[in-house]
Formats: C-alpha cells, structure tokens, sequence
C-alpha cells in the first residue's frame, strides 16, 4: 500500500513537471511570437483546460479516480522542482532556437515575397490605379454615388 503511495506520488510529481512544460510551451510562443491581449487570454485558457486534463486523466487512469492530497502536493513539488531548475534552461535554448528558425523562414521568404510584389505591381496597382480615377471622374460628372455601391448616410 505504501509502495503503491509512493508510486502515485512520483507519477504526480511527473505530472507537475508536464504541467510546467505545458506552461513554458506557452511562455516560449509568446517570447517568440507577440501576441495580441485576446490570443494571449485564448492561451491561458487552452494552458488550464489542457492542465486539467492531464490531471484528471492521471487521477482517473493511475489512482481509479480517488482524490488523495498527497497528489495535489506532487503535482505542487514537480511544477515548483521544474520551474526552479529546469524551466529557464528549457525556455533560453528553445527561445534561440525558434528564433534561429524564424530568421531562416524569413530569409527563405525573401524571394517569395519579391515575386509577390512585382506580381502585384505589375497587374493589381493598375487595376486600383484605373478604378479611383473612375471614381473620381464619375463624380465630377455630378454623380454622388455609384450605382453599385451602398448607400451611406453621408452620401
């Protein structure tokens, strides 16, 4: 019964572990990639239902669904043991990492980027050029509005 306890208590410390990778997964995103408030918001929410799937999945599957105290102090002791030795390490060489890949992606995108502006240079800016001086020789016409278009209530 002991040994049995004792197992339950590693696997939730692993669990707290999991939980702090979780966690830095989403504060490496963030490093990475500025998000705006709302998607920030989304994150955290997605980190806790994601969190407590694995601790409910771990409940339900190791311990048959019993609550024990001694899990929530596991959970506790790994999150606290991997951020305090183990999470800024992680997120330093991941950080560099994405940021290395980021560069590549960017300079892999360099030509792709240049065949889309001449592409719209050649064919797009005419076509925007032709339909504002339509517009603007319809209404020196005396036209307020194009027939097409909606009215608004300046119009």
């Amino acid at each position: 019964m002991v040994t049995n306890q004792a197992y339950l208590f590693f696997i939730f410390i692993v669990n707290g572990i999991l939980i702090g990778l979780l966690f830095d997964f989403f504060r490496i995103a963030r490093k990475v990639f500025p998000t705006k408030d709302l998607v920030t918001y989304i994150e955290d929410v997605l980190f806790w239902i994601l969190a407590g799937f694995i601790v409910l999945y771990s409940i339900f599957i190791f311990n048959n669904g019993q609550l024990r105290l001694f899990m929530f102090l596991g959970i506790l002791l790994g999150a606290i043991f991997y951020m305090l030795f183990i999470s800024s390490y992680i997120v330093k060489i991941n950080v560099k990492i994405l940021n290395f890949l980021k560069k590549i992606f960017e300079t892999i995108m360099i030509p792709f980027k240049f065949i889309y502006k001449t592409i719209h240079n050649i064919f797009f800016k005419p076509i925007h050029f032709l339909f504002i001086n339509m517009r603007k020789k319809v209404t020196k016409c005396g036209l307020k509005r194009l027939p097409f278009r909606k009215k608004t209530p300046s119009s």
